[in-house]
């Protein structure tokens, strides 16, 4: 029993992530280009035409971009909520859009989907937890704060793509007016390194393999600081800043507490 996950992309300037198995696959949200889209699958080797079913977590165009242009083309059905498709108006979208509900499971094929409410600026936000036999994988992006939901379905995941969006000092010292400043660090915003750091320390389970740190902000964050900060609180789970510029490499989640991770086919053990 293994999923495979990827960011194709994780940014103010686009979000998509993958979770599959061997049959089916369903990607949360979709906030790059059809085309780009494209282009990073083939090159980790996976095919779209496992792609079953698209998940929406909120309406912002970050995580909408593509998602008409993808749902036409391979006729995926969208899951979104009735709020989110109006708000980030998809209603004359030719697609097909299936509400769902939070904490009602979803089934695409073998895997489950379940969403749940967070914190966020948006009209009807949500992550999702993918399950497939006993394996969890987390979505937990565009948070302002986590909740008690959050924190529930964290402690379940072997893997989980985790927001951490800025730095504290340089989301002070930069260029952004007050205003802006004040809504990234609000209950509704996003979560800074240490708010992240602070859910991955205090409620990570000792089985999570991998935690793809996910939506740095471009400016007020780095990439090599927080790598570093989380990997001195890692213990045996692997730390990968997921990028806006790229795809990550496919990981391969097992319910094992050995990590195990894919490049374009090609196994290798992490001892």
């Amino acid at each position: 029993m293994q999923l495979q996950i990827t960011s194709l992309n994780s940014g103010s300037n686009g979000n998509c992530y993958y979770i599959g198995n061997e049959r089916e696959a369903v990607l949360v949200d979709a906030g790059i280009s059809c085309l780009e889209t494209e282009k990073r699958m083939k090159r980790l080797g996976l095919s779209m035409r496992k792609v079953k079913a698209i998940f929406i977590s909120h309406e912002h165009s970050d995580h909408i971009r593509g998602v008409s242009v993808i749902a036409r083309k391979y006729e995926i059905p969208v899951y979104i909520t009735p709020d989110t498709l109006y708000h980030g108006r998809l209603t004359n979208e030719k697609f097909v859009a299936i509400p769902f509900q939070a904490f009602e499971p979803v089934q695409v094929g073998e895997l489950t989907i379940t969403a749940f409410p967070k914190f966020h600026d948006a009209a009807d936000p949500h992550s999702f937890i993918v399950s497939y036999q006993d394996i969890n994988i987390g979505v937990f992006t565009d948070i302002g704060s986590p909740c008690e939901h959050v924190i529930r379905h964290f402690s379940q995941c072997h893997a989980a793509f985790l927001e951490a969006n800025y730095d504290d000092g340089l989301l002070d010292s930069g260029r952004y007016p007050y205003y802006l400043k004040q809504r990234i660090r609000g209950n509704y915003g996003h979560l800074s390194n240490e708010q992240a750091l602070t859910l991955f320390t205090e409620h990570k389970p000792p089985f999570m393999s991998h935690i793809l740190l996910s939506h740095l902000s471009k400016d007020n964050n780095c990439p090599k600081l927080l790598k570093q900060l989380f990997d001195l609180n890692a213990g045996n789970t692997e730390v990968v800043i997921a990028s806006r510029f790229q795809e990550t490499p496919v990981y391969t989640i097992t319910n094992s507490v050995i990590p195990v991770k894919h490049y374009k086919g090609e196994q290798l053990q992490l001892l």
